[in-house]
């Protein structure tokens, strides 16, 4: 039988989780701590946010979220990998970020109240998902008005000789390094297809608008390989000052 997309992706990051970090640098050359900075930088979250990151993985971008929002802000990560989790709580625990929280959640069935979020983000974790547009619109219902959401993913360059490097990279080098550096051919070619199969930036704000996003900025970053959405939900709520 078969597996989906949803088992597939639960059994490869169930494996992975030990080397995740260390792969995500080597696979990158360590430019997604960059492009996450950035993207931090453009979002200047605020002091006492409310803030969900979904498919927060080993919970990095998470960690930097709760420092932005500060004790008396709260921030919560959602994931559906136990063991991608268990790291993320230790990273947590050594860096005494008490006002983060960890739950295991499917992102596609955002166990939180409608309008219940400042910011929502989610970091490399959309193209692994089983339906892109059902995330967003989940992310768009408990984004209170007026909150903003930030996607952080990789993305296919529009110059045609860097998308044919990019794309002989993803397919032939990066399952390789994934052998070399972390034994797990099999699953570094999956996030391989993955990334292949995802939505280039301007389909992307596409779906944005179509769950109900206005004001939908994009950022692109090393020549096109990454790409930060970041997208607001109608309406203001009174008192509250989420920034540009």
């Amino acid at each position: 039988m078969s597996q989906s997309k949803e088992e597939r992706v639960h059994e490869v990051f169930e494996s992975i989780y030990h080397q995740y970090d260390k792969m995500n640098s080597v696979i990158s050359f360590r430019l997604h701590k960059s492009w996450r900075r950035k993207t931090m930088e453009a979002m200047d979250v605020r002091n006492g946010a409310q803030v969900l990151d979904v498919c927060c993985g080993t919970a990095d971008w998470t960690i930097d979220l709760g420092k932005a929002a500060g004790k008396e802000g709260s921030v919560t990560g959602v994931d559906f990998s136990d063991n991608m989790l268990n790291v993320g709580r230790e990273k947590i625990q050594k860096e005494k970020l008490p006002s983060i929280k960890l739950k295991k959640a499917n992102a596609m069935k955002l166990p939180f109240e409608d309008q219940t979020f400042d910011y929502v983000t989610i970091g490399f974790g959309l193209r692994n998902v089983a339906d892109y547009q059902t995330v967003l619109h989940e992310m768009f219902r408990v984004l209170k008005p007026g909150g903003k959401a930030v996607c952080l993913e990789t993305s296919m360059p529009e110059n045609k000789y860097i998308h044919t490097l990019y794309s002989v990279y993803f397919t032939y080098f990066m399952p390789v390094l994934g052998k070399l550096f972390a034994g797990s051919y099999d699953e570094y070619s999956w996030l391989q297809e993955s990334t292949a199969a995802f939505p280039n930036k301007n389909l992307l704000t596409f779906m944005f608008s179509r769950a109900g996003f206005k004001q939908i900025e994009v950022t692109s970053y090393s020549m096109g390989t990454a790409a930060a959405h970041f997208a607001r939900k109608p309406g203001a709520v009174q008192g509250e000052n989420i920034h540009t």
